[in-house]
């Protein structure tokens, strides 16, 4: 399938949307010539690109270590792709693996954001140009791009869709939430929890939202504190098992949990399914994030409210025209150069804009753009 192709799959899905997205601005980028002090273009063929992703074990990274390998390689680049198995320190060998293979620009997606310094200052002593994929690299220079979708937009969306599904803004309530965030390691995570509490806390004061665990931070700076390690399904589970089992007794029902991503929210589904609940109007909203393939089909059995789904190929798409950017030795395409400061320097970013779905739009947004065939999901 050709990267063009690809492209226009991916534009029918985002239609109205990137154009809607912050006007982008340019990155320069000082490009290394041979010792003769000449300019010399390489080509894609001369060109290896290292792809460091996290994980096999959460759908999406599958999807989005696959696509952006296939992307590149259509495009004649030599690539190598690995996953980390959720390890520091395998992803560490990884990328030093990749930087003693000759690799001229590594996309990394990083486990944990601040363990790759070291190795980045590697990475720089052998000029190989380092894009962070879709989480942020902290605590060292050696990170010169961004790319990513609006993380605080994809709370901010689950956060809206609350209010808007429990009708906050005129029901008397008190509705029961409960609260979750994401891996504590994870520099999205915190955007996340940050762009929903934004919206649903002000509830949570007003009393209309009530949080019946305890487990409700004072301020988007405590949201680890009800962070799920590792963002795993089975953790998740456990954690709502316990809060459902320690303080809803008495047929008190919870009415919404927050769940920042799809992970989280099948263990919390498992949870909900254990303890009685049953899909219709005793089933509490559930938001989630990444349109994963188990939680599609439970959105559509009502067992989960929506998911903000990021289009993947999305972000693949713009990554490797970043690398051809990158390649042709000139300006590099972003449109945020503010507000992901990494501790050590404000990486140039290029964010991509998230969208909702939901039971009622699952055809229009995953299966009409490609991303899902009909069959994929019982259509």
């Amino acid at each position: 399938m050709s990267r063009a192709w690809k492209k226009v799959a991916v534009s029918l899905a985002t239609t109205g949307l990137l154009a809607a997205s912050l006007s982008g601005c340019s990155a320069e980028r000082e490009v290394a010539t041979p010792a003769t002090g000449e300019s010399s273009a390489q080509s894609a063929e001369e060109t290896l690109v290292g792809i460091a992703m996290p994980t096999k074990s959460l759908e999406r990274w599958n999807r989005d270590g696959a696509y952006l390998e296939e992307l590149l390689q259509d495009a004649g680049y030599e690539t190598t792709l690995q996953y980390a198995d959720n390890k520091v320190d395998q992803q560490i060998t990884q990328i030093q693996n990749m930087i003693n293979q000759g690799a001229n620009i590594l996309v990394i997606a990083s486990i944990e954001g601040e363990a790759l310094a070291p190795v980045l200052e590697e990475a720089a002593s052998n000029d190989v140009t380092v894009i962070a994929y879709d989480r942020l690299i902290n605590g060292t220079e050696n990170v010169d791009y961004y790319a990513t979708f609006d993380n605080y937009k994809v709370g901010q969306l689950q956060g809206e869709f609350v209010v808007e599904a429990l009708d906050l803004e005129n029901a008397a309530g008190p509705f029961n939430l409960e609260p979750f965030a994401g891996s504590p390691d994870d520099n999205n995570a915190k955007f996340f929890f940050s762009g929903a509490w934004d919206v649903l806390k002000p509830y949570v004061d007003e009393g209309k939202l009530v949080v019946p665990s305890g487990k409700a931070p004072a301020s988007n700076d405590e949201w680890a504190s009800i962070g799920i390690q590792g963002w795993g399904s089975d953790s998740a589970q456990a954690e709502m098992e316990n809060r459902l089992n320690s303080f809803y007794g008495g047929g008190e029902k919870v009415d919404v949990v927050l769940s920042p991503n799809d992970s989280l929210a099948l263990g919390i589904a498992q949870a909900l399914e254990g303890a009685g609940y049953t899909p219709g109007s005793d089933w509490p909203v559930l938001t989630g994030q990444d349109a994963d393939n188990a939680n599609v089909l439970n959105m559509l059995a009502g067992k989960q409210s929506m998911t903000v789904w990021k289009d993947t190929r999305t972000l693949g798409d713009r990554v490797a025209t970043m690398i051809d950017e990158i390649l042709a030795g000139g300006d590099v395409e972003v449109n945020d150069t503010e507000t992901y400061d990494n501790g050590t320097k404000v990486v140039p970013t290029y964010l991509l804009p998230p969208v909702v779905v939901t039971s009622d739009n699952v055809e229009e947004q995953l299966v009409e753009s490609g991303f899902y065939s009909a069959d994929d999901l019982g259509l």
